[in-house]
C-alpha cells in the first residue's frame, strides 16, 4: 500500500524528534556588548560623528584663536546678547580673546540665553557629553539656559560611558565624586504627548560643542 502524503509527513516528524535539536553556543557573559574601536581609530572623530548624529552642533577648532573666531561668529549669528560663563578658567580664556560674556548671575533667571561650560568627558559611543557640578558652572548652567554651549578638547574623548565614569573617579577619587553627574546626549527632547517630538522640554533646545584639537603636532 503506497504511503500517503500524510504518512510521509508524520514519518519525517517522528524521525526529526528522535534527533537532538542543535543547541546555540553558550554566550560569553564577560564579553563587552559593543566591540571596542580599533587601536588606530580616532576617538575624537568617532565622538564627533555620534554627537552630530544625535542632534548636536559641533564646531571644530584648530587652535584657541580659531575657537575665539568660531564663538564670536556663533554669538553674532544667533544674536546672543547674554552668554553666561561662570568657570574661572573659561572666563580667563574669553577675556584673552576679547569675547563679551556675563560672569555673574545678574539677570540669569530672566535672560538665560546661553551658558558656556566645560565638561568632564566626551563619550564616543553615544555622542554624550559628561558634565558635573564640580566645576564653577555648578548644576544650573548646563540645564537652565536655552542653549548649552560646551568648550572641550579632543583629549577628553573616551570610548564608552564606563570609561567616562572611570575618568571621573580617577580625577576626584571614589569618595569625593561630584554631587551631580549628568550625561547629555543631544538636545533635551520628549515625545510623551501624542508621540510629538518636542525639543527643550526638560532643558536646553540645543547643545553646541566647540571642540579644540589639543593633539600633539605630528613630527616629520
Amino acid at each position: 500500500m503506497a504511503n500517503t502524503s500524510r504518512d510521509i509527513i508524520l514519518r519525517r516528524i517522528r524521525e526529526s524528534l528522535q534527533q537532538p535539536a542543535p543547541q546555540p553556543a553558550r554566550p560569553d557573559m564577560a564579553a563587552p556588548l559593543h566591540p571596542r574601536p580599533a587601536p588606530d581609530d580616532d576617538l575624537a572623530v568617532l565622538f564627533a560623528q555620534s554627537f552630530v548624529r544625535v542632534g548636536g552642533a559641533l564646531y571644530y577648532c584648530e587652535s584657541v584663536e580659531h575657537f575665539y573666531d568660531q564663538l564670536f561668529a556663533y554669538k553674532k549669528e544667533k544674536e546672543l546678547e547674554r552668554l553666561f560663563v561662570w568657570e574661572p578658567e573659561l572666563k580667563k580664556l574669553l577675556h584673552e580673546g576679547n569675547i563679551v560674556f556675563q560672569d555673574t548671575e545678574t539677570e540669569f533667571i530672566d535672560h538665560a540665553d546661553a551658558g558656556l561650560t566645560t565638561c568632564e568627558a566626551l563619550v564616543a559611543r553615544t555622542g554624550s557629553v559628561l558634565v558635573s557640578s564640580a566645576t564653577g558652572s555648578g548644576r544650573r548652567l548646563s540645564i537652565y539656559p536655552d542653549q548649552h554651549l560646551v568648550f572641550a578638547r579632543t583629549s577628553q574623548a573616551v570610548t564608552d560611558i564606563g570609561d567616562a565614569l572611570l575618568r571621573l573617579q580617577q580625577k576626584y577619587g571614589p569618595d569625593k565624586l561630584p554631587s551631580m553627574v549628568s550625561l547629555t546626549t543631544g538636545p533635551s527632547r520628549t515625545a510623551d504627548i501624542e508621540k510629538t517630538l518636542v525639543l527643550g522640554a526638560h532643558g536646553p533646545h540645543s547643545i553646541v560643542l566647540f571642540l579644540l584639537d589639543d593633539a600633539p603636532a605630528a613630527t616629520a
